[in-house]
Parts: structure tokens; C-alpha cells; sequence
């Protein structure tokens, strides 16, 4: 199959983030594991469910490790490319790090595809770690039926300036950087329900860095961070919350979202890996009698390559949130957290 004539998105039965094991799924069979081996150099493990692990390394320096990968999520090879790299990288911004080295990860059916497809995704993926200043410093590929990429990466962070999941305060405000409805959006691309530049749109918001992001980020009290990818804002603030051990406000109308979201999402462009994160959270998440299904799934919505989801205290939410904005990204304060202990999710319309 020639370059000219394939769409990526039509060789896989789900795309980006949404093809991941659903949250519920994957507690079912981590929970069965032993145990970690406790560390007294792993300083971010597998507790609280975070972006990325840390380990420290000496007084100075911790490197902060994460892997991604993923089925397409866009037709054009090099955007794929551009997408998977960002998103992988975005799990080290989320923890306060610089990233510094990445690895290729490769699946591709070289018998039955054109090569210069994936060597148009390898270039699109080395693009962006230039921009986010990363070296490529390797690889590994198989021959598979189906195709996946990603990335490896690690960063670094000083002990004392790593950014978790598990430090929001009450009262804290929370921002978002990033539009959600990306799931919705790549599904109507599969179905041919979005025009060449609603389709633009989307891909650069997802090809975009969340490298500016964290830099303002670093310069602010921020308690706590994540990047909001495929379980969904709703499945990674109940992450937060849980992780925190405090209950958060969300308010619906404050929650940037993608152009036609709701349109498209009724025309029944709702990924199964949005209605999954949905069934997850049901019992964490509290939903006004008033709003309807569909809205309640979009703030569940399966996200590649979203925003970071901060949360900082009240008296420094607006200067942070100014330069942001005047940076030129889309960010919004969209809730807060408060004094209950519940570590539940309440949502305002």
C-alpha cells in the first residue's frame, strides 16, 4: 500500500490515547501484582498513579522516566509522528522536569506498507524533539499487523522541585492549559465529518508543546500537576483527588473544549475509550441532575496529547493564569478544591 492512498487512522479500530486499557480494567490487574520493592531512591513510584516515576540519582539531580505509545490518530504520517512525540514528552513537564533523551518506539507492517510512511513519522517525531530540545539516542521496531508509535523519555528534576498528582491544598485553583474534546474530534476524522481545517485545528493543538506551559509553571507555587490524556479531564482529576485525599470543583461551562464538540459527539462520534473513562469514574464523580449525557461524556473525553491540569493556590491562580494566556495558550481556570477529604469530583454546569 502506497503512501498516497492509506489513511492511518482506517488500520486501527481505536486511535491515540483512546486505545489505551481502560483505568478500570488496569487496577483490575495491577491490584493482583506483588508490591514494589521499597526504594528509598524512588521518589514518584506507582502509588499515587502519576505522570511519570522519579528516582533520585544524588542531591542535586532526579531523572524522571515514562513511556508512550499509540495507534494513529491522524491520516498524515509526519502530524502522527509530531503528536506521539509531544505527548510522550508531556509526562515530564507534568512533573516539573526537563526532558533531555528520548527512545523510538516502533510497530509498523513493512510488508504491507509503504516505508516512507513510517519514515515520514520518525521525521515528524524528530522535529518536535528538536523543538523540545530531546535526543534521539535510539530505538526499538517490530514488524506488526497494525501501527503503533511512540516514545520512551527521560528527563530531569531536582529532588526538590518535583510536581506530583498528590499535593493539591484546599482551596487551590485548578487551570487547564488545553482544549478538551479531542477524542470526539479524531473520531469524526475517521468519519469524514470534519473539514480539512477543523482537522488542521485539532491536529496543532495536539501537536503542540506543553514546553511554555511548564516553564511559566516553574516560576509559581504550583502543589500540584498532571497532563490530562486518555483517561479523560474527569478520570485524571480523580486521579488528583484521590491521590491528594481532597474533593474538587469542576465547573462545566468554565472548561475550554474543542469547536463542535457537542455537535459531533451527538452525531455519535463518542470513542468507546471515552465511554469507558465515563463508567470509571462513576461513584468519584457527582454530575447535576441537569446535564445531559453528552456533556457529561465530553468531560470524560479520551484526550491524546492534552494540557497540563495545575493546581496553585488562589492568591497566585490569576497572575499565572495572565501569563499564560499572554504566552498565547488557551489556558482557563475551571475549578478549585476544597476542605472535604472525600476525594470526590463535583460538577457544576
Amino acid at each position: 500500500m502506497t503512501k498516497n492512498n492509506v489513511k492511518l487512522t482506517t488500520l486501527t479500530t481505536k486511535g491515540g490515547c483512546g486505545c489505551k486499557i481502560g483505568p478500570a480494567d488496569l487496577a483490575d490487574i495491577i491490584k493482583q501484582l506483588p508490591s514494589p520493592t521499597p526504594n528509598r531512591n524512588v521518589l514518584v513510584g506507582l502509588d499515587t498513579s502519576d505522570d511519570a516515576g522519579v528516582y533520585q540519582i544524588n542531591e542535586d539531580t532526579a531523572i524522571v522516566q515514562t513511556v508512550d505509545f499509540f495507534t494513529p490518530i491522524v491520516d498524515d504520517p509526519y502530524s502522527f509522528g509530531q503528536i506521539a512525540a509531544a505527548n510522550a514528552i508531556s509526562d515530564i513537564y507534568a512533573m516539573g522536569g526537563t526532558p533531555i533523551t528520548a527512545l523510538n518506539i516502533v510497530a509498523f507492517p513493512v510488508s504491507t506498507l509503504d516505508k516512507q510512511i513510517l519514515t515520514d513519522i520518525l521525521r515528524g517525531a524528530g522535529d518536535k524533539l528538536a523543538e523540545a530540545g530531546v535526543a534521539l539516542v535510539g530505538g526499538h521496531s517490530i514488524d506488526d499487523k497494525e501501527p503503533k508509535f511512540g516514545l520512551a523519555v527521560t528527563g530531569i528534576v531536582h529532588p526538590d522541585k518535583v510536581r506530583t498528582n498528590s499535593e493539591v491544598q484546599p482551596n487551590d485553583k485548578l487551570i487547564l492549559t488545553k482544549p478538551i474534546g479531542v477524542g470526539v474530534l479524531t473520531t469524526s476524522i475517521k468519519r469524514n465529518l470534519l473539514t480539512d481545517a477543523e482537522t488542521k485545528h485539532v491536529t496543532e493543538v495536539m501537536a503542540t508543546l506543553n514546553k511554555t506551559a511548564a516553564d511559566i509553571m516553574q516560576h509559581y507555587h504550583v502543589h500540584a500537576c498532571t497532563d490530562v490524556t486518555g483517561f479523560g479531564l474527569l478520570g485524571h482529576a480523580t486521579e488528583m483527588a484521590v491521590a491528594s485525599e481532597i474533593s474538587l470543583n469542576i465547573y462545566d461551562h468554565l472548561v475550554p473544549k474543542l469547536p463542535r464538540v457537542k455537535e459531533l459527539a451527538a452525531l455519535g462520534a463518542v470513542p468507546g475509550g471515552t465511554k469507558n473513562n465515563f463508567q470509571h469514574v462513576q461513584g468519584k464523580v457527582t454530575f447535576p441532575n441537569s446535564m445531559d449525557q453528552i456533556d457529561q461524556w465530553i468531560l470524560c473525553d479520551a484526550v491524546t496529547s492534552g494540557g497540563l491540569l495545575m493546581a496553585v493556590g488562589d492568591d497566585e491562580a490569576d497572575q499565572l493564569l495572565a501569563n499564560l494566556q499572554t504566552a498565547g495558550i488557551p489556558a482557563a481556570i475551571i475549578g478549585e478544591a476544597t476542605e472535604d477529604t472525600k476525594a470526590h469530583i463535583y460538577v457544576q454546569e
